[in-house]
């Protein structure tokens, strides 16, 4: 009987996942924190083929469904730059191995700016499929689209401007920090946001009208992964020697305390709700 409800959590789990714009999101994620110099070609062709099987499935799982905007980008952007690539000049080329995932990064946030300009922010049919058709046209179930459109557009902001930093200005696309450490920083909070700010606006919305329901996911359940992944840098920062010694271990030892203490708030925040 466990065994069941484990398996029934997990699909839970998994269609949650599928329904989510993090899956439409998923391609870019790839060839943002993958692609740099003798990488290209397997970054595209990995995005690619992610975008193309996030259609597939989404149709399969949903007969008849409509395509939604970031389905669409994603298959024309890697699309046309898998072309590119195969027909570029050696020249073409070597400039896209060193500055093709800021350019997926801006091309993503001008997607998200675009489409929350149109009012018609990207998550907001992920969200359709998930909330009664009667919240839709509620202020805060829009307003909760535009900040987790927002959030992405933040992002991938942040990822563009730190690669740019490291091939322009340190001109070197493998250092840690710009590369990997900071955009992935960055996705780990928007992921995180995405998860977080639905369930504190649903959780606000049954108390303002009296009804039961969960209590408020605190602050410290958004901190956590951010406070988790401040160990990995530390080690990486170790290992690769992208920084002195007392860093990395200080940011090791950071993480550890920081995880430990947000989780004693998070496990302590539902009773002082209730």
């Amino acid at each position: 009987m466990s065994q069941g409800r484990t398996d029934t959590a997990s699909g839970g789990r998994l269609s949650h996942f599928l329904d989510s714009p993090v899956i439409g999101m998923s391609p870019w994620i790839v060839m943002s924190v993958l692609v740099g110099p003798g990488r290209f070609e397997l970054a595209v062709a990995i995005a690619l083929a992610l975008a193309v099987a996030i259609v597939i499935v989404g149709r399969i799982r949903r007969p008849g469904s409509s395509f939604k905007i970031l389905e669409i980008a994603d298959v024309v952007f890697f699309a046309v730059l898998a072309v590119i690539g195969i027909f570029a000049s050696p020249g073409t080329h070597s400039w896209l191995e060193n500055y093709s995932g800021e350019v997926a990064s801006v091309a993503l946030m001008a997607i998200a700016l675009g489409s929350m300009a149109c009012r018609v922010p990207f998550t907001l049919q992920y969200a359709r499929e998930q909330v009664p058709r009667e919240f839709w046209g509620e202020p805060s179930f829009l307003r909760t689209n535009y900040y987790i459109t927002g959030a992405w557009a933040a992002a991938f902001a942040v990822a563009a401007i730190s690669g740019a930093y490291g091939d322009l200005v340190l001109h070197n696309s493998n250092i840690p920090w710009t590369g990997w450490i900071i955009p992935i920083a960055a996705i780990i909070a928007a992921l995180q946001f995405t998860q977080w700010y639905p369930d504190v606006v649903r959780a606000r919305s049954l108390r303002e009208r009296g009804l039961p329901g969960p209590p408020e996911p605190p602050l410290s359940s958004l901190l956590i992964p951010l406070a988790g992944y401040l160990t990995p840098v530390g080690i990486v920062v170790l290992v690769s020697g992208a920084g002195p010694v007392w860093l990395g271990v200080a940011l090791i030892v950071l993480g550890i305390v920081l995880v430990k203490s947000l989780s004693r708030e998070k496990e302590a925040e539902p009773e002082v709700s209730r």
